[in-house]
């Protein structure tokens, strides 16, 4: 026999209701459901009639509540654990963001952010920025998952998307093992989305019994619905945030009082900052309970209220005639595939002003917002020291790399494609020659960003024009190399960054995840794909068209154009780490990262369009010039290598960590069975958890074309890499062993020649969806995540675990 909608209120703790205004919601719902099977109303008609009519500002500025505060704290512990996995970031299902009560309330919507086949731009719906009230977001097409009608119990719940898609997961019957039926469930991320309004819940529920919240996962716990059960039953209320203490926001006013100087020397140097640090989550302790802070363009100087201006991209024109750059307390919960902390204190204050604001020069003008100069860095900030510029990318190169990787392109195989699964990335020496005159007027004479114009219908156009500066760029560039190195000496790992001695962001490793990746800091990995060797003009058009100037909100020929100027962009990065092999043995290393790819795009690593002739100043001892390179690298940067994702860090003793390294050294089909980004928990003797990274690098004949990527797969050269710790925001699975299975768990992965021989060892050692350790098992890594790294921690995605 089905229970009525308000048994488990009614079954809740006996403070949690009055047992009369339960009756008064009993006595609706009887209401509700006379009118639903007498009358020829919608449900939507029906609310209206028993509960009146919706109030879009009910929840623009709550009531607060007695306990508002604590009692909301227990409901957002819960939303956090179990709804934020998959509510966060532009790619929320119905872009119902539930990391924040003004995400909640805000609700949802059928219109996608990620579209990759829309003719004009999507209209802007960013939280926080893009609408000031819930009214505003209805009429951006919002409809609400909480009541909005008259309050009560019955009204309430009734009224109440959320509610209504809670209670059907808790009706149904959960699964306990195996894969969830493929035909029933999708998981796909361009997957049909069914964003539903409370009006059509009746058919919905009808469609899609199964698809209650957490959709695709177990259900929450008897506890937690009821927490949140009993919320909404009184109104779904609470109160404000408690502002930042007196000393936090001391540090605010000195930061925005450095970054509003009105000189046009102060006014150009806040918009390089601002324009570099906007996707930042600022903070100034190290604790794991310190506020984070975004930095937003204001129409109102420090010490007024926050009045945003809210443009497309950071360097869009303001609309006024002064703008202040501000500090705003981050609401929203922290997620792991979006959370980029960069802490500021009196040491970077000291680096900042010794970098822009104590040297000799002269900024003349306050640069134009015109999209073709405000587009390009090189123009827009020419009166900057080029060195302060570099050394700003470089002290925190991480953030900078990670940008790329956490921003606006949060998502989308298309715009990750263009990189191989397992690469490096090392820098070029702020003394170098590559940022010599010569070649940064090559740059602002020859290269366009892609996102100067807002091109809707041409791309192949826009590529012609692309691929001539390029090549005009690259010419000059290798010119100018080629006679300077002639003069001086030839290239050395001199010529690389060494983190001036104690920089660990000097050396980072990237994994691509299929549509997602990851960088970390030190050369993680014995095998990378390839090498990127980045100066500071490369560093920088990287940035502005993968982020500053990327929309995600843009149309397809802007996504496209992004997608494909990046190839030249990563060739270049290519071309600086030939240069360091020896001259013989550069067309064989780029022709094998190239297999496949016609003439003409070899013709841009050391080809026709840019050839460094110069032979290497290193010496090497055998006829594998990359392989030993790779080693090179490591000895170069041993002493300042982030030790944390090595296995000997992981605490497992030797016969484990001799495991685990044989686990490291699977290659070919069997890797290849694997997912993307695994998690595995290691439980020793001790009953102490190690959690670890299990990541499959997927080979390519290249990444220079965007489609048909499964045509260029090479499964028999994928390889593994197995880390302490956590890398990836996105997990595809997750094993459980016992240090005891660990040597069966190698073997069968060794093993592994099928679909059935990985269902077989998920059986035994893996957590699927439906296992009913998910979520525990989820809170352990989760926790242990914030424990072992508290200031990068977020919650992890769950919107890529598999279902197999």
């Amino acid at each position: 026999m089905s229970k009525s909608p308000y048994d488990r209120v009614i079954q809740s703790p006996p403070d949690a209701l009055n047992m009369n205004v339960v009756l008064h919601g009993l006595t609706c719902l009887l209401g509700l459901s006379l009118l639903l099977t007498t009358n020829t109303l919608s449900a939507d008609d029906a609310l209206d009639r028993v509960y009146g009519p919706v109030n879009t500002s009910r929840y623009d500025n709550p009531r607060p509540m007695d306990g508002a505060d604590s009692h909301w704290e227990d409901v957002k512990s819960v939303l956090d654990s179990r709804c934020v996995a998959c509510h966060a970031c532009y790619d929320a299902p119905c872009q119902l963001k539930l990391g924040s009560y003004e995400g909640l309330t805000r609700g949802a919507s059928p219109a996608k952010v990620y579209d990759a086949v829309r003719l004009f731009p999507a209209d802007l719906t960013r939280l926080f920025v893009d609408a000031d009230s819930n009214n505003e977001w209805r009429d951006k097409g919002f409809h609400s998952v909480l009541n909005e009608r008259g309050s009560s119990i019955g009204a309430n719940l009734d009224g109440s998307l959320l509610y209504r898609l809670l209670a059907l997961k808790q009706d149904q019957t959960w699964p306990q093992a195996g894969a969830l039926p493929a035909d029933r469930f999708d998981f796909s991320t361009d997957r049909v989305q069914e964003c539903v309004a409370t009006d059509d819940f009746g058919a919905f529920k009808k469609d899609h019994p199964e698809w209650g919240m957490p959709y695709g996962l177990p259900p929450i716990t008897e506890r937690d619905h009821g927490t949140l059960i009993r919320w909404l039953s009184k109104g779904a209320l609470a109160a404000k945030s408690a502002p930042p203490s007196d000393e936090v926001m001391a540090e605010v006013a000195l930061w925005e009082n450095l970054l509003n100087g009105r000189s046009a020397k102060g006014q150009l140097i806040g918009r390089f900052i601002y324009e570099h640090w906007y996707l930042a989550h600022l903070y100034f302790s190290d604790q794991p309970s310190s506020p984070y802070f975004e930095l937003v363009r204001s129409k109102t100087p420090p010490g007024q209220p926050i009045d945003i201006i809210a443009t497309r991209l950071p360097y869009s024109d303001p609309g006024v005639y002064k703008v202040y750059y501000r500090f705003r307390p981050v609401h929203e919960t922290l997620v792991a595939k979006t959370h980029m902390p960069y802490r500021l204190n009196p040491e970077r204050l000291k680096q900042i002003n010794g970098w822009f604001f104590e040297p000799d020069y002269r900024v003349t003008s306050i640069p134009s917002y015109l999209p073709e100069v405000a587009s390009n860095p090189f123009k827009v900030f020419k009166e900057l020291p080029l060195d302060a510029r570099y050394a700003f990318l470089l002290e925190e190169a991480q953030f900078t790399i990670m940008t790329f990787i956490k921003g606006p392109v949060c998502r989308g195989q298309v715009a990750v494609d263009v990189i191989q699964d397992h690469f490096w990335v090392v820098f070029t020496e702020p003394k170098h020659h590559e940022t010599g005159t010569v070649i940064y007027e090559s740059i602002l004479e020859n290269l366009r960003l892609p996102n100067e114009a807002d091109a809707t219908y041409n791309p192949l156009t826009s590529w012609i024009d692309y691929s001539e500066g390029e090549t005009n760029y690259l010419k000059a560039k290798a010119e100018y190399l080629n006679r300077a190195l002639q003069k001086q000496h030839a290239p050395t790992l001199d010529l690389i960054w060494h983190g001036d001695g104690h920089n660990s962001n000097a050396a980072l490793t990237v994994f691509r995840h299929f549509d997602s990746a990851s960088v970390v800091k030190g050369l993680v990995g014995e095998r990378p794909q390839s090498i990127w060797v980045m100066g500071y003009p490369l560093l920088e058009r990287i940035y502005y068209l993968l982020v500053a100037g990327f929309d995600v909100y843009g149309n397809t020929v802007h996504q496209l154009d992004s997608r494909l100027y990046m190839d030249f962009l990563r060739m270049e990065a290519e071309i600086n780490t030939l240069g360091f092999l020896p001259k013989g043995s550069r067309d064989e290393v780029r022709d094998r990262w190239y297999r496949g790819a016609s003439q003409e795009v070899k013709n841009f690593v050391n080809g026709s369009k840019a050839r460094f002739d110069q032979e290497t100043g290193i010496h090497f001892n055998t006829s594998h010039p990359y392989q030993e390179f790779v080693g090179m690298l490591k000895d170069h940067f041993a002493d300042l290598s982030d030790q944390r994702y090595d296995l000997s860090s992981s605490g497992l003793d030797e016969p484990s960590l001799s495991e685990l390294r044989r686990l490291s050294r699977v290659q070919g089909r069997s890797a290849s069975i694997l997912p993307e980004a695994s998690f595995l928990t290691i439980k020793d003797g001790r009953g102490v958890d190690h959690p670890l990274s299990l990541l499959r690098n997927s080979a390519h004949t290249n990444v220079a074309e965007m489609f048909k990527e499964a045509d260029r797969r090479i499964p028999d050269e994928d390889t593994l890499t197995v880390a302490n710790g956590f890398i990836g925001a996105y997990p595809n699975a997750f094993f459980s062993i016992g240090v005891d299975q660990l040597t069966p768990f190698v073997e069968a992965i060794k093993a592994l020649k099928s679909e059935a021989d990985y269902s077989a060892l998920l059986d035994r050692f893996g957590v699927r969806r439906t296992d009913s350790r998910f979520w525990e098992v989820s809170d352990s890594l989760n926790a242990r995540y914030r424990r072992d790294q508290p200031i990068e921690a977020g919650w992890f995605d769950y919107s890529r675990l598999e279902n197999r």
